[in-house]
């Protein structure tokens, strides 16, 4: 037995399984979009965090480097 998903038009719950689905396959699409939009969102971010902490890692190298190259050169 299907049964209507409070605030979202055109989508129900199948009471027996627990799955959802929608009846409008424009809404669909859009909300699958949405979700793509948001997964992309999700992943781009998770790389620039991978790329910011490679980039610290390299800094540090480099200042670690310099310190050295100063120390020797005293």
């Amino acid at each position: 037995m299907y049964q209507p998903v409070k605030d979202h038009q055109n989508w129900f719950r199948d009471s027996q399984s627990g799955s959802f689905d929608c009846v409008d396959e424009s809404t669909y699409e859009k909300y699958m979009k949405a979700y793509q939009a948001e997964k992309k969102a999700k992943e781009d971010f998770s790389t620039l965090q991978n790329e910011v902490n490679g980039l610290k890692s390299d800094m540090s190298e480099i200042k670690s480097l310099l310190l050295t190259l100063v120390q020797k050169s005293s």
